[in-house]
């Protein structure tokens, strides 16, 4: 099993110090952004696809710095009805499924992606707990003539490459939970989509990740370390927490998510945060977590994913990596 880091969280730094960064705590892993919200920061796309030269070059960073590219990240919302976001994020994945068989790099993560709830929406628009036939209606329209066409290419398109699209099992896409992720597989007769296991997600929803993997078993194809701490204040509103606030795209530190989209400001109170690992959940669930991988693929990678806000780069990325190396039983 590799160890690694997501390097979006280093992406104001070059490639080769933030491979030395990672080495230099003991990991052995890197996933690269390659498109969707984010900018491919430490990924020169057009010129890695211009010529082998190039790539090789380029994987010989890796090499230098005894870390190997084991995933391309673009996560966004490919199903997007704004033209501005969801075409180009959709083309995002489909470049970056052809850019990792060209590296020779086995996996692309990305997200399932979230439509409008009728034809000619403007909005995403997130359909769960439908027990009004009104939200079957948009589910039916949203999984029957938007997503499942899209995947259905995707996977013709994994396939010929030999790429594995591990989608991440996020709340405001069609697919954020295992019922979902095997609804959609079993939609698209899918032999190259699968899952990515980020338990940050599951457990706010309330989900047990060993539960999860136990299920999934070989449809989970990569997976991130990345906590989540349930707090106080989800004892009054519970998970689901409207509270978060606009970020006009002009704002300092505003972070741009597509278009005129940008990242809530989160609830000062809120019910739940993203932590780094072993700030939520203790050494001892890393550990069952890293078995129940070890279960499913002993050579997976499991990255680890720092949007912890009270922390910061590599304050979090060492704390995080103390946890999960001490899970994993490594000096």
């Amino acid at each position: 099993m590799r160890l690694g880091a997501y390097t979006a969280c280093l992406h104001d730094r070059p490639l080769t110090e933030a491979l030395e960064i990672l080495r230099g705590l003991g990991l052995d892993s890197a996933e690269i952004n390659s498109g969707g919200f984010l900018p491919p920061a430490h990924l020169p796309v057009e010129r890695l696809r211009s010529s082998q030269e190039e790539r090789d070059e380029y994987l010989g960073l890796f090499a230098a710095a005894g870390v190997t590219l084991t995933a391309l990240n673009c996560n966004g919302n490919p199903l997007d009805p704004n033209p501005e976001v969801g075409p180009r994020h959709a083309q995002d994945v489909r470049d970056g499924i052809e850019l990792a068989a060209l590296l020779g790099v086995g996996r692309v993560v990305t997200m399932s992606g979230l439509p409008a709830a009728e034809p000619g929406g403007r909005l995403p628009s997130w359909t769960v707990e439908p027990w009004h036939s009104v939200f079957l209606d948009a589910r039916d329209y949203q999984w029957g003539e938007v997503a499942v066409p899209f995947w259905k290419d995707v996977q013709a398109r994994a396939a010929d490459a030999d790429v594995k699209v591990c989608i991440e099992m996020h709340p405001h896409n069609v697919v954020y939970n295992p019922a979902t992720l095997e609804r959609l597989v079993g939609e698209v007769n899918a032999t190259h989509v699968g899952a990515e296991m980020d338990p940050s997600h599951l457990f706010w929803q309330g989900i047990d990740p060993i539960a999860a993997l136990e299920r999934l078993g070989g449809l989970v194809y990569n997976a991130a370390a990345k906590d989540t701490r349930i707090n106080p204040a989800a004892r009054v509103n519970g998970v689901l927490d409207d509270r978060f606030r606009r970020v006009r795209p002009d704002e300092p530190g505003a972070v741009s998510l597509g278009g005129r989209y940008t990242l809530s400001r989160w609830p000062e109170d809120s019910s739940w945060d993203f932590v780094a690992v072993g700030r939520g959940h203790d050494v001892a669930f890393w550990r069952e977590f890293l078995r129940a991988l070890d279960k499913i693929d002993p050579g997976m990678a499991v990255n680890i994913e720092h949007e912890d806000q009270e922390l910061d780069q590599l304050e979090g990325l060492r704390q995080a990596t103390e946890t999960l190396l001490e899970a994993a039983g490594r000096p």
